[in-house]
């Protein structure tokens, strides 16, 4: 059966329920391969920056800033790896630690110490003093307090933070996982709480969502094809919404294309809304059957295969003009694109 892109429109109305069909079987989810992406660390320079707090601390018999800075500023990556112990992500560690020292540690500086050393893990911080080594001193001292204090009662209907198996009664907590082992039910339990990769997967998440985006420039550059690429939030003339590309430009639109990879059918049904939108707006002022522009979806991950309803607005909306990553080759040839092929 041919694609919805390559068969006229009066087709596709008749026979909607077969192309959605068609566009489902070319729907893959993303979620199982994720990219690296800049910073992501290795499990080996992890582990070095493990052995070194644990070296320093003396199997973390002595956990006090004297004894854990040397380490981080020789070793980076154990700055990292006392916020794992912690179980915080950076601006919740820079928030307690300003409420415990009183030094102001924002969520931008917390989120750029622990960047810069996950882009370059192995070199030495400098220790010339200024605010940096002041934010860094103030961390490490929070860090060192609460693992000393362990998890605080709370209300039994609450949970601390610190309550987490390797932690929950201070540095004894510590010390027996160091020594001994965690137990696997634990490990899976943490993971139950928070699931695996989740860190990483927020730190690419941009890097994710742009993998239609990327596909289709390629396909626009190689042809040679004009287009306008617009950023987030920027606003374009006549456009109360701007789309994601616009071919050849904002001043002369001839085909937009709104490209989505989501694995939520929420955040699917609102891209399809959006499009449904432009479409709807391609049409104001046109004779029937002649839009002003050529809507065009390009989509990818799970989420847009779980509702047909919503697929069928997706493909009237664009008049059958759906892409996903399997046939992208083809977006040029079966669209208005061709016409604006330079090569």
């Amino acid at each position: 059966m041919p694609y919805p892109f390559e068969t006229p429109f009066d087709e596709i109305q008749t026979n909607l329920d077969q192309y959605v069909d068609e566009v489902f079987a070319c729907l893959t989810s993303e979620f199982l391969v994720m990219p690296k992406g800049p910073g992501f660390v290795e499990f080996a320079i992890f582990d070095t920056g493990y052995e070194a707090l644990k070296r320093a601390t003396r199997n973390f018999n002595q956990v006090t800033p004297e004894t854990i800075l040397p380490a981080v500023y020789e070793t980076p990556i154990t700055l990292i790896v006392l916020r794992c112990i912690l179980g915080f992500t950076p601006p919740e560690w820079a928030y307690f630690a300003s409420q415990h020292t009183g030094i102001e540690i924002g969520q931008g500086a917390a989120r750029s110490i622990d960047r810069k050393i996950r882009m370059n893990p192995a070199a030495p911080l400098r220790q010339a003093g200024g605010v940096t080594n002041t934010r860094i001193s103030a961390l490490v001292e929070a860090a060192c307090h609460i693992l000393a204090s362990g998890a605080p009662q709370v209300p039994r209907d609450r949970l601390h933070r610190i309550d987490k198996p390797d932690t929950a009664a201070g540095l004894d907590s510590v010390r027996s996982f160091a020594e001994l082992g965690a137990p696997y039910s634990s490990l899976l339990y943490e993971r139950f709480l928070g699931r695996p990769f989740a860190g990483h997967r927020d730190s690419i998440s941009e890097l994710i969502g742009n993998i239609v985006e990327n596909a289709i420039e390629e396909v626009l550059s190689r042809e040679g094809i004009s287009f306008r690429k617009t950023k987030r939030a920027e606003r374009l003339p006549g456009f109360d919404q701007a789309p994601d590309f616009v071919i050849p430009n904002e001043i002369n639109p001839q085909i937009i294309i709104e490209a989505k990879l989501t694995e939520d059918d929420g955040t699917a049904r609102d891209k399809v809304t959006r499009v449904q939108h432009l479409g709807a707006l391609s049409l104001l002022g046109q004779p029937p059957g002649q839009p002003r522009f050529e809507v065009v979806a390009c989509i990818a991950g799970r989420g847009f295969g779980v509702r047909r309803e919503d697929m069928k607005k997706l493909l009237l909306a664009t008049r059958g003009k759906v892409f996903t990553l399997q046939n992208m080759d083809q977006l040029v040839a079966w669209t208005r694109l061709r016409e604006f092929r330079s090569r």
